[in-house]
């Protein structure tokens, strides 16, 4: 954490390369983050994505470093570019993630099945609480380890163990359309 300490401040004394450091190293974990929680919208993910980096570059020089990861503040950040996003628009909007994935498939039938499975997830995704899908996103879809995931939301390993297990138990009542039991 020092070398990311060390590169927050250069950032903060203007050095441009440290801001696309900064950028580059965490530009892509951002985005899937958000596009994740915006329920598939490439557009709004790029858009909420610049909005975070706008968002760091403005604030480095006022920017305190408490010991925890960077990736951390800009999650958080993100959250609230989302929410401030939708408190605007009024509704959530939803585009299927079956339109930026690559084609696996031999057939379009296969094709069109994969296309509702991978819709039909994200919607399942979309229903569960902030919580549970900031730990299914961070744990099966970026694959991080329940240390890193601990970190970046600022809980007990502990917890993250027991929010995972509860999160994928919503999933699969949400994919199975059972009535929650929580």
């Amino acid at each position: 954490m020092s070398c990311e300490r060390e590169l927050i401040a250069q950032a903060a004394r203007g050095d441009e390369t440290a801001v696309l450091t900064l950028y580059t190293q965490h530009k892509t974990a951002v985005y899937t983050y958000v596009y994740y929680r915006a329920g598939g919208d490439h557009v709004l993910a790029e858009e909420i994505t610049a909005e975070v980096f706008m968002r760091l570059v403005a604030r480095l020089p006022h920017f305190v470093y408490r010991g925890r990861p960077l990736l951390a503040w800009l999650y958080t950040v993100a959250r609230h570019c989302l929410a401030d996003h939708f408190r605007r628009s009024g509704r959530f909007t939803r585009q299927p993630l079956s339109e930026k994935l690559p084609a696996q498939t031999t057939s379009p039938e296969q094709y069109a099945q994969q296309s509702l499975a991978v819709d039909h997830l994200a919607q399942a995704i979309s229903r569960l609480t902030e919580a549970q899908r900031d730990v299914i996103i961070l744990r099966f879809i970026e694959g991080r380890s329940v240390a890193e995931t601990a970190e970046l939301l600022g809980k007990k390993e502990g917890s993250v163990k027991t929010l995972t297990r509860r999160a994928l138990a919503a999933l699969h009542r949400q994919l199975h359309h059972e009535p929650d039991h929580e």
